[in-house]
């Protein structure tokens, strides 16, 4: 079987590795700033490495997960 992701608008910011405040603003207390390594923690409550250029999701549910550039270039598009 074959499916079509449902149009759904999500909001996201990219990690340029000198935005944490912006990061932690969109994103509260699911990110974490250690070392300078950015770590998002999932609704699985897994905790994911963000690289600079990777993209913070907040995804339908409230949840955030970082998304590679390409991918996310691949996926969405912007709105108006």
């Amino acid at each position: 079987m074959k499916f079509r992701k449902k149009p759904v608008v999500i909001e996201a910011v990219q990690f340029m590795g000198t935005n944490h405040e912006e990061i932690g603003f969109f994103a509260g207390r699911d990110v974490s700033l250690e070392g300078g390594v950015l770590f998002v923690r999932t609704l699985e409550n897994r905790r994911l490495e963000a690289d600079v250029g990777d993209w913070i999701i907040k995804g339908v549910k409230g949840e955030f997960y970082p998304c590679k550039p390409d991918v996310f270039a691949a996926t969405y598009e912007p709105v108006e």
